[in-house]
This record gives C-alpha cells, sequence and structure tokens, in this order.
C-alpha cells in the first residue's frame, strides 16, 4: 500500500466529517487507508465514522492521551509505505496526495514534507515553513521579531528545502517514523513537529516544503486560542530546549520567563468580524437545501469578489480543489468571508480567523 493517512480527532466532529470528505476524494485513484483515532471524544465523531465511512479505520482511545501518543498509535497500526500526519480540521484538495507523493518519490535524502497551509479567510500559514527555533530566535519571536521564526526566504508558492514543519500536514516515510519512535510523547500538544524534523535533521535527511499545493488548515479548531493554548505551548518549548539545546543557559532563563508570563498577555487578544451584508451560493446548480440561509444570488463561479459578502462554496458541484483555489484568491482585508457545504451534508461550517473556533450552522435550524 502507497499511503496511509492517520487523522487524530478530538470532539470536531463536523470538522472531520469534511476533512474525511476531502481525503476520501484525495485518495480515490491511490492505494490507501484512512486512519481515524479519537481521543476518547464526548461527542458523536465515533458514531459518524461508522455511520459515514465504514472503510475507514477507527481507533477508539479510553482517554485523551495527547497528540503525539494518539497519532504514533495510528502509524503503528497502518501499513503504507507513506504516512500523512493530518489535521483534522484541514481540507485537501483532489491531487494534493498524488502531487506530494510523486515529488517524495524524486527525493534521494527524504525527510519531511509539507505543503502551503492557509487558513479559512484564504491567508497564508507562515507556519507552514519555519526555521529551528533556536532559543536566541525564539527570544525574538517573544519580543515581537519573527523573521527569523519564520523560513521567509523560500516563497510560500516555491518548493525546497526547510527546516521545520507543522504537524497538521506532515508526510513521511513509515519506517523513517518508526525509526525515530514517532512523536516525542513527552510533548502532549505543541513541540512534537518541531522536534521530530529537528530529530530528522540531525539524521542527515532533508525535510521539504512543497508549495505547489494548498490545503485549508481552519486550525483553532482542536484547541481555542486560550491562555491554557499559550501555557502549554511554551511548556513545549521548554521541553524541546532542555532535549535539544543544555548548555544555552542565558537563553533558558529567557525561555522559562517567556513560558510564564507570555501566556498571560496572549490571553488578551480579541477579534473583530464586520457581519457580512450579503450571501452568496457558488455552485454550478441551485441547491434547494440552501434556500433556509436565504441567499442573495447564486453563481457558477466568482469573477470579482464583493466586499462584506458570506461566500458559501456547494462541495455537490464544487470540487475541493476548486473550493480552494477560490478560498486562495480571496483578497487581503475586504471583510469577506466564507463557507463550505460538504457534499451530502447538513451543515455549513468554515472559520473567519485563525485565532478562534469556526463556525457551524445547520441548515434545518436555520
Amino acid at each position: 500500500m502507497k499511503l496511509s493517512v492517520v487523522i487524530l480527532n478530538y470532539n470536531v466532529r463536523y470538522f472531520l466529517e469534511l476533512c474525511l470528505k476531502s481525503v476520501q476524494a484525495a485518495t480515490k485513484h491511490l492505494e490507501a487507508e484512512i486512519i481515524v483515532v479519537d481521543n476518547n471524544s464526548t461527542d458523536d465523531s465515533c458514531k459518524m465514522v461508522k455511520t459515514m465511512f465504514p472503510k475507514v479505520k477507527l481507533i477508539e482511545n479510553k482517554e485523551n492521551v495527547g497528540f503525539s501518543k494518539g497519532n504514533n498509535i495510528g502509524v503503528y497500526q497502518a501499513i503504507g509505505e507513506y504516512v500523512c500526519i493530518l489535521n483534522p480540521d484541514t481540507v485537501v484538495a483532489e491531487d494534493t496526495f498524488e502531487k506530494v507523493l510523486a515529488f517524495a518519490d524524486l527525493q534521494e535524502n527524504l525527510g519531511i514534507v509539507g505543503c502551503r497551509l492557509i487558513d479559512g479567510k484564504g491567508q497564508f500559514l507562515p507556519e507552514s515553513k519555519r526555521n529551528i527555533p533556536t532559543p536566541l530566535v525564539s527570544v525574538k519571536k517573544i519580543l515581537g521579531n519573527s523573521k527569523a521564526y519564520y523560513a521567509s526566504k523560500l516563497g510560500q508558492l516555491e518548493t525546497g528545502r526547510v527546516q521545520i514543519l507543522v504537524g497538521a500536514f506532515m508526510l513521511l516515510k513509515r519506517k523513517l517514523y518508526l525509526e525515530l519512535n514517532g512523536f516525542d510523547e513527552d510533548y502532549f500538544m505543541y513541540g512534537e513537529d518541531v522536534d521530530l524534523s529537528y530529530r530528522i535533521l540531525k539524521k542527515g535527511l532533508d525535510n521539504f516544503y512543497y508549495g505547489e499545493s494548498t490545503v485549508i488548515h481552519f486550525k483553532g479548531e482542536s484547541t481555542l486560542k486560550d491562555i491554557v493554548y499559550a501555557r502549554r505551548f511554551y511548556q513545549a518549548m521548554q521541553i524541546f530546549y532542555k532535549k535539544h539545546f543544555r548548555n544555552y543557559g542565558l537563553f533558558d532563563v529567557f525561555v522559562w520567563l517567556g513560558s510564564r508570563l507570555l501566556p498571560l498577555v496572549k490571553n488578551d487578544r480579541t477579534i473583530q468580524n464586520l457581519m457580512p451584508s450579503s450571501r452568496l451560493v457558488v455552485g454550478s446548480e441551485k441547491n434547494t437545501a440552501l434556500e433556509s440561509l436565504r441567499p442573495n444570488g447564486y453563481i457558477n463561479h466568482i469573477e470579482a469578489y464583493k466586499q462584506r459578502t458570506e461566500y458559501i462554496f456547494d462541495n455537490n458541484s464544487l470540487s475541493f480543489k476548486e473550493i480552494i483555489q477560490y478560498i486562495d484568491r480571496f483578497p487581503e482585508n475586504n471583510g469577506s468571508t466564507f463557507k463550505i457545504l460538504p457534499k451530502n451534508s447538513n451543515f455549513i461550517l468554515g472559520s473567519n480567523n485563525s485565532k478562534t473556533r469556526g463556525e457551524i450552522q445547520f441548515l434545518e435550524d436555520i
């Protein structure tokens, strides 16, 4: 088998449904398996997977074992030559895996391949490609200078070697993953992707950013961006530095201070979004199920983006690749938002920023 896609889920049932529909479409012409590891969700995620995706291998953990261990459990049961670690709040295009695998097969010194990630408003996520977060680099980032933190020398549409990739989308040989014992389970959440990327570099292998394929990462779905998030993130960085940078005494002091003081600052950020003034459905056919949304019109394609408009993309008539391309072309700061109606579903969902949870609307409740 060529590919195993491992998706770790925790209480994001509707985003998981959308993700699985996109992954199914993207693996249609591949020898592939899809594995969902559920970290003891309290919603009906597992019931949904069993009912709607009977061919998906579902692993039901009896407790929330965290990101690292949860993904390790899935990869240890996988059988593909390659594994792709994929977040449940992502949407892939129909050709994503084919393109990334074709690129990976050409590399002689392959570590991890990551791809270009955008949020629910079409904004590029710079964490798609990063540099090694040495204590000095991290201190600069804490002080507001993130230039050295992100791999900005490589353009977002380019392809090339980078040092650190993000755990929302990581493709690598399963054999390599197992040789490294997967994600370090000392990390409960956050930092494990940095650690794995760094350990692969230390083996003399190359990590690649593949900018020719774009994936939506709604972000913020598996966890809220609050004080708990901030503390966990900086605690993860503490683990990373203790493990890999033991001799950086002075910088350890800065990281220690940052891990305790910065969460208190980060917690006070608020996001404001203007309400859209109109709503348009994008799809090749009129969908009567969407009439309850009282759209201002139906269009086959977007010729020019209107300001403060909510665009609803109908996956019953548009491919995931077309939807991603539309969102990716979104002009910045014009006040418009996006929602997706998954094929044969009764809800629309989307995310207006990458800091807070997205929005789910059920058609029958409108």
